[in-house]
């Protein structure tokens, strides 16, 4: 018997999450020298992992034969400290992408709507349509978020709000009384989560915890594959109120962060002045890429986060003759921006290397 029969209706619709290209493929698609490649598609770190976290890392390697912490205790009391929450406030995942798994399985049940920008993080779509929900996907001019038309979209049939900030792939950036009168506007019955993804990019991060300890329905999401540069190791987590991660709590599988992503995760949080240099090469980055967007005539958006957008003719064209240069970057198709790429911001030699492959392409 065919599995079509007796599948979910909902994963036959669901899309398949495209990362992006990993060097290696590239390297064997074009015959490339895979040490020759810049990746510079999925908003990794340029400069590498924390170094703090690597020293850690490498000192857990001989315990490997045990299990993780299943309940991250070490790492639940770092993090507890520097956020300013209680230990049980928090949830622990497999980067801050599987906490919206745990969101989403939690409080969607069939029929129930979640709401979202149109141009934000997929996964709330496919989070929402893997649960049997329905997705209210809500447009966002000039890149950037309508709030009063996301609000607007909100019916009682609304369980979810989802919001990245700064947004992800568009890097739109919202103030914090924008978002925390947003939050305010919002019936009881209605969860906000926030994505906090980028934030540690900001000079000024908007602090939603006064709400959560409020009594408001708000969960915060952070991530160690950011600026500490350990996507690799997988660890994110969320603050909300102790009912809540309670709730998302009873979601976890055991044993979900490795032994080496909490090790990791929490020599980074020290790791100060890794942090700082992130910044300070990302900032020199994004104004590197946007003075030579503007000298070539390219129309570009950039705000916070770690990557630009650019919008170019034949974009999906640009992106397959910029891998055959060993420069990996992002198509947005998928995000209903197919003239846009995206671009993670690198090192100086780096972006001038991709800026001058751009700038051949185009002439």
């Amino acid at each position: 018997m065919s599995l079509e029969k007796i599948v979910k209706e909902q994963i036959k619709s669901l899309p398949v999450y495209e990362t992006g290209k990993p060097i290696e493929y590239v390297a064997r698609e074009f015959g490339l020298d895979p040490d020759g490649i810049l990746k510079m598609a999925s908003n990794e770190n340029p400069l590498g992992p924390s170094p703090k976290a690597v020293e850690a890392v490498k000192k857990h390697l001989a315990g490997l034969n045990y299990y993780p912490d299943g309940g991250c205790y070490d790492l639940r009391m770092k993090v507890a400290g520097v956020r300013g929450v209680k230990p049980s406030q928090l949830v622990f995942g497999n980067g801050s992408n599987e906490i919206l798994e745990f969101i989403a399985q939690c409080f969607i049940d069939k029929g129930d709507e979640a709401v979202f920008g149109a141009q934000s993080f997929i996964v709330y779509k496919l989070a929402t349509i893997f649960m049997g929900g329905v997705c209210k996907s809500v447009p966002m001019p000039n890149l950037k978020y309508d709030l009063d038309a996301l609000r607007d979209a909100v019916t009682p049939k609304t369980k979810i709000v989802f919001m990245t900030n700064p947004n992800n792939p568009t890097g739109a950036v919202l103030k914090e009384s924008e978002v925390v009168n947003f939050v305010k506007s919002l019936p009881d019955h209605v969860l906000f989560c926030y994505d906090e993804a980028y934030t540690e990019f900001q000079d000024k991060e908007v602090n939603l915890l006064p709400l959560i300890n409020e009594g408001r329905n708000v969960i915060c999401l952070r991530t160690f594959s950011k600026i500490y540069g350990l996507a690799g190791l997988r660890c994110g987590y969320s603050y909300s109120s102790e009912e809540l991660a309670g709730y998302l709590n009873r979601a976890r599988e055991p044993f979900n962060v490795n032994s080496l992503a909490q090790v990791g995760a929490m020599a980074a949080l020290d790791d100060v002045e890794f942090v700082e240099e992130s910044r300070r090469v990302n900032k020199a980055g994004m104004r590197q890429f946007a003075e030579a967007f503007d000298r070539l005539g390219l129309e570009h958006f950039e705000q916070g986060a770690n990557f630009v957008m650019v919008k170019v003719e034949n974009a999906l064209g640009m992106f397959a003759q910029l891998q055959k240069c060993g420069i990996i970057v992002r198509p947005n198709v998928g995000y209903a921006l197919p003239d846009w790429l995206r671009i993670t911001i690198g090192k100086s030699e780096q972006n001038e290397r991709c800026i001058s492959e751009i700038e051949k392409l185009i002439k």
